[in-house]
């Protein structure tokens, strides 16, 4: 009986999702080079039913993003898995077309991107890292009122996205004593007040919040949302906060905004480019607290990825519908393909 065939390329993985795959006798792993052989790399996918792709944009190349060019070589695909909860590397509407599922593992990194957000607004408020540079520098002329900071109780934070990280900055929030208010197009005023805010315009948010914290997806409704404009219409003073996507805030008006003085620091932990080049402006910038997109990476977060990938690309392959499909329009279509592949390759699926 011919194998089922799992693609993949050899970024790093926790290891519970081979080992959870190797259980598995119907289903072949193929870890594919992200340099040196393209065309055996290529070869592989194109026989491949399922395409497990990194998130991380910087960790391949363009030419193996799940886009029309690369898709239009590979007619057995039947579903694209993203390795984290975002999908920068799958071209959605190209998979569509194609009738190819897309899955993510929304949720898996959770609790791991709101500590770390959490965490960079402590580091803002008590200025961490302020104290970390001028303890490593030879000069001693300061004192440490010249680092005074601010407790985080009682201060305003505002969620633009209280999707399943933002419910999880917003509990950790409380427990500080802040007052949390929302902006999410998507959800209701009941379900924002249900996941622990009091829903607000985004006007009234950026007018209100001591610290902003970015939590909503990348997409064509976000793409430059934070320009000078939304910078200039918050609270002077005020923090900024990204563990989202690069590409929502403009950079070169962040780093006016702190230049000018409207906004009192930043805490990132995405960019335009990632990792950013060592002098970037707001890397170099006193008053920002930077982090290489790795607020979702801990040991937590990365053996749930790897376990929740496995376990729902197993369930996939026998038939069953994705619990985290992010084109569920589209799934009539990929389960017919399935059905079809199921009788052609003879596979013992359950049926659909």
């Amino acid at each position: 009986m011919k194998k089922k065939q799992v693609a993949r390329f050899d970024v790093w993985y926790d290891p519970v999702m081979e080992e959870r795959f190797a259980q598995e006798a119907d289903i072949d792993l193929i870890t594919l080079k992200r340099e040196g052989d393209d065309k055996a790399a290529l070869q592989s996918l194109s026989s491949a039913q399922v395409y497990m792709i990194t998130a991380a944009k910087d960790e391949l190349a363009k030419r193996w993003w799940a886009g029309e060019s690369l898709l239009a070589q590979c007619p057995q695909l039947l579903c694209v898995s993203s390795s984290g909860a975002g999908f920068d590397t799958v071209d959605v509407e190209a998979c569509n077309r194609a009738g190819i599922a897309v899955v993510n593992q929304s949720g898996c990194n959770a609790r791991s991107v709101a500590e770390h957000a959490l965490g960079l607004m402590l580091g803002l408020s008590h200025r961490i890292g302020e104290g970390d540079r001028m303890l490593r520098s030879a000069d001693r002329s300061f004192s440490r009122e010249d680092l005074m900071g601010l407790e985080l109780g009682g201060k305003t934070l505002g969620l633009v996205g209280i999707g399943m990280v933002g419910r999880e900055v917003a509990k950790l929030a409380q427990a500080f004593e802040m007052r949390v208010i929302a902006y999410d197009p998507l959800l209701d005023p009941l379900r924002i007040r249900e996941r622990g805010a009091e829903a607000v315009s985004l006007e009234a948010l950026l007018a209100q919040s001591d610290i902003v914290s970015l939590h909503c997806p990348r997409d064509a409704s976000s793409l430059g949302m934070f320009n000078a404009a939304r910078f200039k219409a918050m609270k002077t003073g005020a923090w900024f906060i990204s563990t989202a996507r690069g590409g929502i805030h403009d950079e070169a008006a962040l780093y006016q905004a702190l230049v000018d003085g409207k906004l009192a620091g930043a805490g990132l932990d995405v960019w335009d480019q990632e990792p950013p080049p060592s002098d970037h402006p707001l890397v170099q910038h006193p008053k920002v607290i930077s982090s290489f997109h790795t607020a979702g990476v801990t040991r937590q977060a990365r053996y749930r990825a790897a376990r929740w990938g496995a376990e729902q690309v197993i369930g996939f392959l026998a038939g069953a519908k994705p619990p985290r499909l992010v084109n569920p329009e589209v799934w009539p279509r990929v389960a017919a393909r399935l059905a079809q592949t199921t009788q052609t390759q003879g596979w013992a699926n359950k049926s659909i």
